[in-house]
This record gives structure tokens, C-alpha cells and sequence, in this order.
């Protein structure tokens, strides 16, 4: 992603600011000869004078308003068009870069960098009038002089180099500086979700507060301030520098070129004193364009990372809830995740399973065994590394998988709660009370307009709203990631001995991770992970009969789960 990439849909709103700025600056040019002119003028040429005056002030307006509001028109197009692209590339990249890339660093991308060049872009109508009055006044003094304008030149050019070095220098720092605020970001998230922790460890309080937060803001507050302060000091030689430029004008004239009128030097001093204000502007502008490009870079590393997007997620979407599935199956499947450094990588598989319609799966295993990485793979969010995953024998591929994927509702460990009801048909608000009220939620939420009224409430009470969200969507799979682990003992015993129940005599099938052995017996088949892979020594289907709460070794033929 660059600049050009961007301004390429506004091509023609670009030329028509272009062409009106060089208008502007053309006019102001010429208004600044006129007015030298009539410095030296007689009585007899103020009419001509006065016209001239008039008709290039309407065009300085016109130009310069037109190529503002072009300008202005662009920059905040590409601001929309920059924030859309992002939010689409976040919603199309893979699950395992997402979450590779980790919130700290993705929300200052979405946010202070997109800032940034939305900053850049209010300046930039100005910025680039300042550019074009600057190039009218250039070709004037060139009119005026050519070889006195070869000198002042020359002494341009130099300072323009000094100030290129310096915007370079300021530019790392301008980077560096935004490196420490992913940090800054990092630490402010520890503050806000250890909250609790850290009241009750005061060292840890001092640490983050001192050493990471007040050193972190220190180092970023240290590099702002020695980047904008070489920007300043080099704005203020600029200068210096565009005295020293008349002054030269001022004594060379004499020496060099005796017989030149004396409207060549108040010319050159006229203008090159009008130019201060607009190169005063295009330096001003310095910071705000090494900011802008820091984040230009930052966006185009995060469209880079995310180029491997599923193109075609954000395309219309097809009601498809309510369909059945035969059997879903993992053949072969393996998945590896990348190593710290000296370290050996965690490798799922590789992973033969079957699950077929209607039964109640239990996925069991110590922590970090595989468990949620097995329901990713199963979910169709991880694309396996080697093997395949099928629904009802045919497999899953890159053109498939979304449709695969929509198969499924699931509440995570670390699930996200949606407030809006997105069910269609009139009957889900009914539904969503109905199951309110079972869950002993009503006195607190009611449904309205299409959304839970409110969704502030304890742990386990989130949790029960999302089951409620999973429960109306009516999709033939569901996967709840330790659902239970947050409910008291009643609801606990609730969920699985009454709602998967329920859930199973409604045909759906249900993939539960779960802790809980007292509840084993519930499932119609248990899986166990051990270090990545099926302990197919730990496996059995449940042969229990109704009370009895039992489990036997792995047989053939049994499809009812027996759990009262």
C-alpha cells in the first residue's frame, strides 16, 4: 500500500485540485509582479493596475478554494476508504494470524495510525497550495533573473537538503516512537484487565506503574521531543537561511549586474518575503507527514501480514441455519503452531474422528493438550497443515469452508457476547424470553428491539446470554468451550443432565470441552486428548442405562445417549 494506490479512484478530483492550485499560485505570482510593477508605475497605468489587481484576486480565491475543497474531498474519501479496507482485511484474515498479530498492536493500527494520516489529510489542501505558490514564485523570481535565481537556488536547494536530512532523522524517531506506544497500549490493557491483581500485589503495582508504564511513556515523551526539536531548529535555520537568500539578492545585484532596473531587486525581496509564510507551511508540516508515513508503513505491514484473506467472507450473506449434517470428519488431520525460538513446536495429530448427527461429544484432556485447537480445527477457523476435514464424506476446501463453518454456533472460553438477535423471523424475541426465563435471566434482561436490553452481568450470567444467542440461531452444531466452568453448582447440573438433553432431542449435535468427569456419563462418546494427540486407550461411548451413570470401553453401534 503507498500514497499513489490510494489517490488512484480520485484521479480526476486530484487533477482538478491540481490544475485549480496551480491556478492559485500562478495568480499569486502574478499578483506579486503586478504589485511590483505598480511600485514603479505612473498615473496613467492605475486603471490597468486596478484591473489586473481585481481579476488575479478572483482567481487566487478561485483556485485556491477549489483546490482546498478538492483536496479536502480526497483526503477524508481516502480516510473512509482506508478505515473500510482495514476493518475488511481484520473480518477477512485468517483466525491464526489474528491471533498471532495480538490486540495491542492491531487496535493502535485501526486507531492512532489512521489518525494520522486523517491528520495529514485535513493539512494537505494547504499544504499543497503552499507547494504550488511556492513553484509560481520560483518561476517569477526565474523571470526576473534568471542568473540571480540560479544563486538563490542554490542556497534553496541547500537548505531544502539540510531539511530533508533532518526530516530523515526525525522520521526514525517518529518510528521508534511508535513502537513504544504498541508497548504503551500493551501496558495500558495490563492495568485495565489486571486490575484486580495488581490492587492486591503492590510490588507488581509498582513494577507496571513505574518500570513499564511511567519508563515507556518517559522513552516515547524523549524521542517525540528530540524529533520535533531537530524539525524546529532546522525550520527556524530555513529561516535564517531565506534572509541570508534575500541578502545575497540584495548586494550580488550591484556587483554582478549593474544595469539591472531596480524593480529586480524589490522584486526578489518582495517575493522571497512572501514565501516565507508558505515555506514556513510546508516545513510546519514536516512532523505531520513523518507521522503520516510511520503509519502508512504500519498499515501496509498489517495489509501484507493479512494478504492470504479469505476474499469472498464479506460477500452477501445466505441463510443457512437450520441445515443438517450427516457427519463431520477429521482424516489425518495435523496442525502446528510456530516455536519461540529454541523451543519445540506444539503439533496437534495427527487426528482421526468422526462425529455423526445427533450425538453429544465430550472433548476431554488437561490444559494444553490440544482441546480448543481441536475445535478450531473441527470449526473450520485453523486450516489443517496435513489431512483434511470432510462433512458427510466430501471435503472441506478453501470455496466450501465458510459455508462449512456456518454450521456451527459456539460459545468459547473466551467468548465475545453479541447483545443483537440476528435470528430471522418474527418469533425469536418470543423464543429468547422463553429461554430467559428458563435460565432465571428475565428479572435482569428482557429482549428489545432485537437485542438483550443489557448484557452487564456476573461472569456465569454473560455466559447463560450466550448460550440463549447460541440456543435461537438453530444451527445443527453447537460447541460450547468449558461453558459450564462458570456456572454454579445448580446450573451446572442444569446444563448437562436438562439442556443437552433438550438440545439433543431437537437433532442437534453437541461438541462440549469440558472438566467436569462427574458429568462424563452425560456424552455419548468421550475423546481424550494427551500431548496432541487421541488417548484411543482413554475413548468409550457411554452403554449406561438410564440412572445408572456408567461407562464401559469403546463399542460399536451405540447412537442414544442414556443421561437422565
Amino acid at each position: 500500500m503507498h500514497a499513489g494506490s490510494l489517490l488512484r479512484p480520485y484521479w480526476k478530483l486530484v487533477l482538478c485540485g491540481l490544475v485549480l492550485g496551480l491556478i492559485g499560485g500562478a495568480s499569486v505570482a502574478s499578483l506579486l509582479a503586478v504589485v511590483n510593477s505598480g511600485l514603479y508605475a505612473g498615473s496613467g497605468d492605475v486603471g490597468s493596475l486596478v484591473a489586473s489587481f481585481a481579476g488575479l484576486c478572483v482567481l487566487i480565491v478561485i483556485g485556491s478554494v477549489g483546490s482546498d475543497i478538492s483536496a479536502n474531498v480526497v483526503g477524508q474519501r481516502i480516510i473512509a476508504s482506508l478505515r473500510k479496507s482495514l476493518a475488511a482485511k481484520i473480518l477477512m484474515a485468517p483466525i491464526d494470524q489474528l491471533e498471532s498479530y495480538r490486540a495491542h498492536r492491531l487496535i493502535p493500527v485501526l486507531t492512532k495510525d489512521v489518525d494520522a494520516i486523517s491528520d495529514f489529510a485535513f493539512y494537505f489542501p494547504a499544504f499543497l497550495v503552499s507547494g504550488v505558490i511556492v513553484a509560481g514564485c520560483l518561476v517569477y523570481l526565474a523571470v526576473l533573473s534568471w542568473p540571480l535565481f540560479l544563486i538563490v537556488a542554490a542556497l534553496i536547494a541547500l537548505g531544502s537538503f539540510a531539511h530533508f536530512r533532518a526530516r530523515q532523522r526525525g522520521l526514525s524517531g517518529f518510528n521508534l516512537a511508535r513502537q513504544y506506544e504498541d508497548d504503551l497500549q500493551k501496558h495500558y490493557r495490563t492495568i485495565a484487565e489486571g486490575a484486580k491483581e495488581l490492587r492486591l500485589h503492590r510490588p507488581r503495582r509498582h513494577h507496571v506503574h513505574v518500570d513499564l508504564i511511567q519508563r515507556t511513556i518517559e522513552r516515547i515523551s524523549d524521542v517525540q521531543i528530540s524529533a520535533i526539536n531537530l524539525l524546529v531548529t532546522t525550520r527556524a535555520l530555513g529561516t535564517v537561511m531565506l534572509f541570508l537568500v534575500i541578502g545575497a539578492a540584495l548586494v550580488l545585484r550591484p556587483l554582478l549586474w549593474p544595469d539591472s532596473p531596480p524593480s529586480v531587486s524589490s522584486g526578489f525581496v518582495l517575493v522571497l518575503l512572501f514565501m516565507r509564510g508558505p515555506i514556513d507551511q510546508l516545513i510546519g508540516m514536516l512532523p505531520s507527514l513523518g507521522r503520516a508515513q510511520v503509519a502508512m508503513r504500519r498499515i501496509a505491514e498489517l495489509s501484507e501480514r493479512f494478504a492470504t484473506a479469505e476474499q469472498d467472507l464479506l460477500d452477501e450473506p445466505a441463510q443457512s441455519a437450520g441445515e443438517r449434517v450427516g457427519s463431520i470428519e477429521l482424516r489425518g488431520v495435523s496442525y502446528a503452531f510456530q516455536a519461540a525460538a529454541g523451543d519445540n513446536p506444539f503439533v496437534l495429530g495427527p487426528i482421526d474422528l468422526r462425529i455423526t448427527c445427533g450425538e453429544i461429544i465430550f472433548i476431554v484432556g488437561e490444559n494444553g493438550s490440544g482441546k480448543t485447537t481441536l475445535i478450531k480445527l473441527l470449526l473450520g477457523l485453523y486450516v489443517p497443515h496435513e489431512g483434511m476435514v470432510l462433512r458427510d464424506g466430501v471435503p472441506v476446501v478453501s470455496d466450501t469452508r465458510d459455508d462449512y463453518r456456518q454450521l456451527f454456533t459456539t460459545v468459547f472460553s473466551d467468548y465475545y457476547l453479541f447483545d443483537t438477535l440476528l435470528q430471522p423471523g418474527s418469533q425469536a424475541p418470543e423464543i429468547a424470553q422463553r429461554y430467559l426465563d428458563r435460565l432465571e435471566l428475565a428479572h435482569k434482561v428482557s429482549v428489545e428491539n432485537g437485542a438483550f436490553s443489557t448484557t452487564d452481568l456476573s461472569t456465569g450470567q454473560r455466559k447463560r446470554l450466550a448460550l440463549i444467542n447460541a440456543w435461537i440461531e438453530g444451527r445443527p452444531v453447537l460447541v460450547f468451550d468449558e461453558w459450564a466452568a462458570d456456572q454454579d453448582p445448580a446450573f451446572r447440573h442444569v446444563f448437562y443432565t436438562e439442556l443437552l438433553a433438550d438440545l439433543k432431542r431437537l437433532g442437534k449435535t453437541i461438541i462440549v470441552i469440558s472438566h467436569d468427569d462427574r458429568y462424563f456419563h452425560c456424552a455419548d462418546r468421550i475423546v481424550r486428548l494427551r500431548d496432541g494427540r487421541v488417548d484411543e486407550a482413554a475413548a468409550f461411548v457411554n452403554v449406561a442405562i438410564a440412572g445408572r451413570g456408567g461407562v464401559t470401553p469403546a463399542v460399536e453401534g451405540v447412537s442414544e445417549p442414556l443421561c437422565n
